[in-house]
């Protein structure tokens, strides 16, 4: 993937700068990410060190399954240090007034198959109800879905072209 017209690469990242948004974090996942960080950059590689340590003594390391999958641990457990890293590197932290959980269906469907969506990041996923998906706020649904205030219909434009959804309901969590 190469930057386009006015974005810029990120070497570090392997995206361009362009699609690194600044993410809204509530307080409470802000520092749970935090301490999630702290943990796997002390307790967590100490661990996989020692993991891949006695695994490494067992002997002749083409043949070990342990140290290989020690190895696969450190280099998970790495690439999460790194999203995290990138993520709280550029993140605002937003009140915790709630979250919307918008209702909705998409033109002609029944309202028993209704769909919950709030906007947001991945992020924010524990606390949620199951039923609720999560959209980003700069993707075409999640950016349509910021601009109502009560229910009624929607029209957005996705990447399949123009869509039409009715707002049902619209809840504070």
């Amino acid at each position: 993937m190469h930057p386009g017209a006015g974005e810029e690469w990120c070497a570090d990242t392997g995206i361009t700068c362009a699609a690194m948004s600044t993410q809204k974090l509530s307080r409470a996942a802000y520092e749970r990410l935090v301490a999630e960080l702290t943990d796997l950059t002390t307790r967590g590689r100490i661990e996989v060190a020692e993991e891949i340590e006695l695994a490494s003594a067992e002997g002749d390391l083409r043949e070990n399954a342990g140290y290989h999958a020690a190895k696969d641990k450190q280099g998970h457990m790495e690439g999460r240090i790194r999203q995290l890293e990138h993520l709280l590197d550029d993140v605002e932290v937003v009140d915790e007034g709630g979250q919307s959980v918008y209702t909705m269906i998409y033109a002609g469907d029944s309202p028993d198959d209704a769909e919950r969506y709030v906007v947001g990041s991945q992020e924010e996923r524990s606390g949620l109800p199951d039923d609720v998906t999560i959209v980003g706020p700069t993707s075409p649904l999640g950016t349509a879905l910021q601009t109502m205030d009560g229910p009624g219909m929607l029209e957005y434009e996705g990447p399949a072209g123009r869509l039409s959804v009715e707002i049902l309901a619209i809840e504070e969590i």
